[in-house]
């Protein structure tokens, strides 16, 4: 577990807790803003953004598969898998339970079916394969081991053997602590959102890499985090970390 990370010009940026994080969500959510749907529409861009980068110059021709729990962090993933299939990747979306997905996942799995993209459960498993899997299972919130449909999504990834991009956390690894209490993603790359995950140093993370998702310094003020530098992410909106 470390207390912050630091970017490659050098700047230290603090590391939170779940508990920190929930409470800039709150923050935000109760009219700080931005609002979810926001969030979730910048993390899921940068998102893709992300994959086509670690697909390499044949993005275009690739097939990726995006494995997604039903709340923020499988919108997100959903959300990613909207933009790729909209650039011509053949994308598969695999959630957990579609009849249980929460309202802003929702929202971007119905706008997500009018994309050529595919997408179902777990039946989809079966003859699936990909050259990239985005892990977007479980994100900061998890409690305990990973089981059910969770459980079988991130055991196929690890079976897949193909190059992994986590959304926010690997799924399975508790972000505070850093530690799994069951089955969890070994990503090739992370991709964590607003701030670094005080548990992010673990090895199961890959390189690990911060997306703004549009929160102000503000929020994370109100939140009563402090030490965020105002500069933090320059002319990028992602931006690669080290444990610091």
């Amino acid at each position: 577990m470390t207390a912050s990370f630091t970017t490659e010009t050098g700047l230290a940026v603090p590391a939170i807790t779940a508990d920190q994080m929930r409470e800039v969500d709150r923050v935000a959510a109760e009219g700080a803003g931005p609002t979810l749907l926001q969030m979730m529409e910048n993390a899921g861009r940068e998102l893709a953004s992300t994959a086509i980068d670690m697909l390499g110059p044949a993005w275009d021709g690739a097939r990726v598969a995006v494995v997604a729990g039903t709340g923020g962090n499988g919108g997100g993933g959903i959300c990613a898998a909207r933009h790729l299939a909209n650039r011509g990747v053949e994308v598969t979306v695999v959630v957990t339970d579609v009849d249980r997905l929460g309202a802003a996942a929702r929202t971007q799995f119905d706008t997500y079916l009018l994309s050529p993209g595919r997408a179902g459960g777990l039946e989809l498993l079966g003859d699936l394969r990909a050259g990239l899997v985005i892990d977007a299972v479980i994100g900061y919130g998890i409690n305990g081991a990973p089981g059910g449909p969770a459980g079988v999504l991130i055991d196929w990834t690890a079976e897949l053997g193909a190059p992994v991009l986590s959304l926010d956390v690997p799924s399975g690894l508790d972000s505070t602590t850093g530690l799994a209490a069951g089955a969890r993603v070994a990503a090739s790359r992370t991709l964590t959102l607003a701030l670094p995950k005080t548990g992010l140093a673990a090895p199961e993370v890959g390189d690990l890499w911060l997306a703004d998702i549009g929160i102000p310094v503000g929020v994370f003020r109100k939140a009563g985090i402090t030490g965020v530098p105002p500069d933090l992410f320059g002319p990028a909106f992602r931006i690669p970390l080290r444990p610091g």
